[in-house]
């Protein structure tokens, strides 16, 4: 049994296995799975667990270089943008629109979703060097 950090048999090996500029994806309840990318579903309810939450562990636990959001996320869903501002106050950022999120998402090793319930609360995370 892990004895810190994350519990999710299924994240924790997600985790081992990325490589440099691999990327995973945390997303709301509402957010389509492409078919043939792997879901890790933690949803139990809606807002159970947060969107926020799931990152903030998700942030201790991996290497991050680089982080992709839709840039509606600004007036759409401000609360989320600054939490996430706090979350991650020095890794780069792209913002890219909805549409082009939704296409790149097919790329990921894999989506975590949450049970947040407010738009646009997704985040792709890409994977640096721990050397």
């Amino acid at each position: 049994m892990n004895k810190f950090g994350i519990l999710n048999s299924e994240i924790c090996k997600v985790l081992a296995d990325l490589g440099h500029t691999d990327m995973i994806l945390i997303a709301d309840c509402g957010l389509p799975v492409p078919s043939g990318v792997k879901k890790i579903d933690l949803s139990l309810k809606m807002g159970v667990p947060s969107f926020i939450d799931v990152t903030a562990v998700l942030e201790s636990a991996m290497q991050i270089e680089h982080i992709i959001i839709a840039r509606e996320m600004h007036e759409h869903n401000s609360n989320i943008y600054s939490q996430l501002k706090t979350v991650f106050p020095d890794i780069s950022c792209t913002e890219i629109t909805h549409e082009q999120f939704k296409q790149l998402s097919k790329e990921v090793k894999a989506i975590i979703r949450t049970g947040e319930a407010t738009p646009y609360a997704n985040i792709i995370l890409r994977a640096g060097v721990i050397f």
